[in-house]
């Protein structure tokens, strides 16, 4: 499965000719390639797949997706824990 995130860029620059920016993802920043995404700035929210910038989205979409990864991250730990104390129920 693959999976990208939203992050919101913190810094935006370029180097060796490539524009590249700072995300900020949840307090972890990350450098990311904005090559696919050259009209995004400081402040703008981005889907981020390996590295890369792949779209823009505004805060609300970008916190509608952070809230279902939440979701599922309390799903997963609820399941963990029911196997944990139930360990013979799939």
């Amino acid at each position: 499965m693959c999976l990208a995130l939203p992050g919101k860029l913190v810094e935006v620059y370029e180097q060796d000719g490539l524009s590249l920016g700072k995300a900020d993802f949840g307090g972890i920043r990350k450098e990311v390639c904005l090559a696919c995404t050259p009209e995004a700035g400081v402040g703008d929210w981005v889907i981020v797949h390996v590295g890369f910038a792949i779209s823009r989205l505004d805060e609300a979409e970008a916190e509608a997706v952070l809230d279902s990864l939440r979701e599922v991250g309390e799903t997963d730990e609820a399941e963990a824990t029911r196997h944990e104390v139930h360990p013979r129920i799939p």
